[in-house]
């Protein structure tokens, strides 16, 4: 699954650190979910797309989902 993560990130000039920091985990996830190696989980989706004060959607690509249904 693709998201916006790493553009918002550099966008707020946030390190991979700081926005694992900021919604509890780990950088090696945050970096696994940028590089589209790991979907992350609902509640750590919810969290991250809160921190920058979207929608799941706005920072999640659900199209690959979609196309299966």
């Amino acid at each position: 699954m693709r998201s916006r993560i790493r553009e918002l990130r550099r966008a707020q000039k946030l390190s991979q650190a700081e926005l694992a920091d900021a919604v509890g985990t780990t950088r090696q996830t945050i970096t696994s979910i940028e590089v589209g190696k790991y979907t992350a989980s609902l509640p750590l989706a919810y969290k991250i797309a809160r921190y920058f004060g979207l929608t799941i959607e706005e920072v999640f690509d659900f199209s690959e989902i979609d196309e299966e249904m």
